[in-house]
């Protein structure tokens, strides 16, 4: 994982000020389409987490449960290693809780109890409950406080908005390792279903 390309992709997205900048180039008929609002960092943080969750969650749905030790076969030691299904969306789950506990939200549960899901049915269901801690820690995020310092490496200069940034980064960028697992095993994952293409 490159942390600085995540961390610098997210920023990209949340300061977004190249669609500020399209509305003013293009002249009074553009301004009238799009009039610039202030919108909480909360606000755009979470809309922008609930598209994310909703895709991750339907491809952790969208494998049966047979399939969650599904991990690619170690021909000539191509995947060796790498991780099951199940152990994708725990991870994922216990970064959710990780990078978000220096916001001070309560209720984070022992790493150890995630590993030690089995069944499907309860690793979707503490994966859940982990984006409803993530967004409570984002609904934290005031524009007083956003780009206030939170405790990690110096070299990162993290903030509470380029920590929900790289959180984000972070799920899809496993995400788009879970497609393949799906595809793998021919299942067509459900956000490319909803968008028509296959």
């Amino acid at each position: 994982m490159h942390l600085r390309g995540l961390m610098c992709a997210g920023l990209c997205f949340m300061l977004g000020g190249g669609v500020a900048a399209l509305g003013q180039e293009g002249g009074a008929t553009a301004q009238k389409a799009f009039t610039p609002a202030a919108t909480a960092p909360a606000d755009s943080l979470n809309a922008a987490l609930s598209t994310f969750e909703a895709e991750f969650v339907g491809a952790a749905e969208a494998m049966p449960a047979d399939k969650y030790d599904f991990a690619p076969a170690a021909t000539i030691g191509l995947y060796t290693g790498v991780r099951t299904f199940a152990e994708e969306v725990k991870h994922v789950t216990q970064a959710n809780y990780s990078l978000m506990r220096s916001f001070g939200v309560s209720g984070a549960p022992d790493p150890k109890t995630i590993d030690a899901l089995k069944s499907k049915d309860d690793i979707v269901k503490a994966l859940k409950d982990s984006f409803t801690y993530m967004h409570n820690a984002i609904s934290t995020i005031t524009p007083e406080n956003a780009f206030m310092s939170v405790p990690g490496p110096a070299q990162y200069k993290l903030t509470r908005a380029s920590l929900a940034a790289y959180g984000m980064g972070h799920l899809m960028d496993h995400y788009g390792q879970m497609v393949e697992y799906l595809r793998m095993n021919g299942i067509v994952p459900p956000a490319s279903q909803q968008s028509g293409s296959k």
